[in-house]
């Protein structure tokens, strides 16, 4: 996974609430077991009723910031959600507050979610019309050109996830040298546990 530290550039301006996952990435996309190419269903709903929508817009094609209105993420707990995101582009969500099961796994797949009080979140809508915003997951900030800089709240666990590009694997494999140290104490006190472990008794 890659790692988390500065994103910055164009931020769609989405703003709607209550956005659910079935609006995020609708059903029939679901098929797959494949991340490749969810960004094309990605908001496609949105897309089909609005022919100037800003997922289609070129200004803000390829823009690794979103940001969104209250409950962002809410309804069922597809992580195609987070894949279809990622698949457009997107590394950082802006809003007010997120599904707890939408921040989940946005955060496992690398997806920095960012909770603002909600009049920072509009200022921040007003700025992405038309400039860059620019994220700094290590000093927790949200800044703009133009002076503004809000600070957000993030689990220690989570930054240091983040910034460390780690997934479940990578983690795992930092306690390498703990796990090995705990078999062999197991190999030496209880060695019939440890047969066909692949541990020497």
């Amino acid at each position: 996974m890659e790692k988390v530290s500065h994103i910055e550039g164009r931020a769609i301006p989405f703003g709607r609430k209550n956005v659910d996952t079935d609006v995020i990435i609708p059903a029939r996309w679901l098929k797959t077991v494949s991340r490749e190419g969810l960004g094309q269903g990605a908001f496609e709903t949105v897309r089909a009723k609005d022919p100037d929508n800003v997922f289609d817009s070129e200004e803000f094609a390829g823009a690794p910031i979103l940001v969104a209105g209250d409950n962002f993420g809410c309804g069922s707990s597809r992580e195609h959600a987070a894949w279809a995101m990622l698949d457009l582009g997107i590394r950082a969500v802006i809003a007010p507050s997120f599904s707890d099961i939408f921040a989940g796994n946005a955060f496992k797949n690398g997806i920095l979610t960012v909770v603002l009080p909600p009049e920072q979140v509009q200022r921040l809508l007003e700025v992405a019309k038309t400039d860059p915003i620019f994220i700094d997951l290590e000093s927790q900030s949200v800044t703009t050109p133009f002076q503004d800089r809000f600070t957000f709240e993030i689990d220690p666990f989570r930054k240091h996830y983040l910034l460390e590009g780690l997934d479940e694997v990578g983690l795992t494999l930092e306690r390498d040298e703990a796990i090995s140290r705990y078999e062999e104490r197991l190999a030496a006190g209880r060695p019939w546990l440890a047969r066909g472990t692949g541990v020497a008794a």
